[in-house]
């Protein structure tokens, strides 16, 4: 099923999270899965569920890659979770592209609705009725109601949406102080919360306590049989190697930000991967090729610069032509600087780029870029579609024949100058990040370079 509301903000996720924690208590499978380009909430979907998030997002991938991610993903054994975001018929344009009602149709799943009742009673029947009418082609199967003021609150509530919609009411959750912490991009990652799984198991409490999960457990098997793809299959080519060359991944809770199918892709490309950390280690293992993705290196930026044995190594290798492919959090780790309030943090080095860091977002939503200039992963006129969300921004850089910019911006804001894609050497780094089902081009590009620059080393 799906868990979707009127409007961001509404408390889907924390209820998602709770219904899967509660089912998982129970002895249940529970698969999770997060509409939209989206990181943390996946984070904490992963957690609750005790297996990874994957994201259903019908603007990287396009119908075929999502249907077969959701197929691969999901099991008749257990009970498929999607949370969805925005509101339930939010999209791109007028038509609701990229909706979550799109991909509910898509994916034959019906909707519970996560209401904020917050000062309002008879009004949400109203609103309710108009979302049944507005596409009667999405499944609408029941209601929550979320911070409820009390019994006399739920009563009416209650009534009236039962009445005037002929939807069932699953449960009224009382409004109370989220047990989850928040920054500027939402819910703040597990991996920087250390009471994260005591804030699952709270919120799953609340869940039992106030959700008729049998009668959740009813409307979840209500989704239709999924239909085979009738778009033509594209088999898998042969893994680029079968050397296994050592791709490795920074990832703590400075660079968290990755999409398990990206992992995944670099492992079905015949890649070893190598998990390691500036925050802890010293050194670098033997590698063939790096990926950072995007985190908070900002707020882990003192013990990043204090790691000089780290940083000297990293930009070392990248002088020699280790592969890395950066996004938006790895991106800053490669420049020169962070510059924060109270001082200026050294970084890598490698990239000319000094970023700053604003109060408000620099770059947020979907991008779409066209590769127009040489570098270690993308052929030239491919466009690529991803996504941004950072609030750093680029205090100075100057672009030179060896450290260029080969993203055009068709979509979105990227680096500098409606451009993104920092290309140096073998490096590539980018505001915009990608899902490898939608790009598969990606992960085999990464790994071929991977296994260009190990015979590089073993001829040397």
């Amino acid at each position: 099923m799906i868990i979707s509301a009127l409007r961001g903000g509404s408390g889907k996720t924390i209820l998602s999270i709770g219904v899967i924690g509660a089912w998982k208590q129970q002895g249940k499978t529970v698969i999770p899965f997060k509409k939209g380009p989206d990181y943390i909430d996946a984070g904490w979907l992963a957690l609750a569920a005790g297996q990874p998030c994957y994201n259903l997002d019908s603007f990287l991938l396009n119908q075929s890659q999502l249907l077969k991610s959701y197929i691969r993903h999901a099991t008749p054994l257990g009970i498929s979770v999607v949370e969805g975001n925005r509101g339930l018929y939010d999209g791109i344009d007028m038509k609701g592209s990229t909706s979550t009602a799109e991909l509910s149709k898509l994916l034959g799943l019906p909707v519970v609705l996560c209401l904020d009742c917050t000062k309002s009673t008879r009004t949400m029947a109203a609103v309710l009725l108009g979302c049944l009418h507005f596409d009667a082609d999405v499944s609408i199967q029941g209601v929550v109601l979320n911070r409820v003021a009390g019994s006399r609150h739920e009563q009416i509530l209650r009534s009236s949406i039962e009445h005037h919609c002929g939807i069932p009411v699953i449960g009224a959750i009382p409004a109370m102080d989220s047990p989850f912490p928040e920054r500027h991009m939402g819910l703040v990652p597990t991996p920087e919360h250390e009471w994260a799984a005591g804030s699952v198991n709270a919120v799953s409490g609340v869940v039992k306590a106030c959700l008729d999960l049998d009668r959740l457990e009813a409307i979840a098997h209500q989704a239709l049989p999924i239909k085979a793809p009738v778009y033509p299959s594209i088999e898998r080519a042969e893994p680029v190697s079968v050397e296994k060359p050592r791709i490795g991944i920074i990832r703590d809770s400075a660079f968290q930000f990755y999409y398990p199918e990206n992992i995944e892709a670099l492992t079905l490309e015949g890649a070893e991967l190598v998990f390691l950390s500036p925050l802890v280690q010293q050194h670098l293992p033997d590698l063939d090729a790096l990926y950072i993705g995007g985190g908070f290196p900002e707020t882990h930026a003192r013990i990043l610069a204090e790691n000089t044995c780290f940083r000297s190594e990293l930009k070392h290798l990248a002088e020699a032509g280790l592969p890395i492919y950066a996004e938006c959090g790895g991106l800053m780790y490669l420049g020169k600087e962070i510059v924060l309030e109270d001082a200026a943090y050294p970084m890598v080095g490698v990239l000319p780029v000094v970023f700053g860091l604003s109060p408000k977002p620099k770059g947020h939503g979907y991008t779409i870029v066209t590769v127009d200039g040489k570098n270690p992963f993308y052929p030239e006129g491919m466009e690529i579609r991803g996504h941004e969300f950072h609030y750093s921004w680029v205090a100075s850089f100057e672009e030179t024949a060896d450290c260029r910019l080969v993203f055009s911006m068709k979509r979105g804001t990227g680096f500098l100058n409606h451009r993104d894609g920092v290309c140096y050497k073998n490096i590539l780094a980018t505001y915009t990040h990608i899902h490898a089902s939608g790009t598969p081009e990606w992960a085999r590009a990464l790994v071929q370079k991977a296994v260009e620059f190990r015979s590089m080393k073993a001829a040397s």
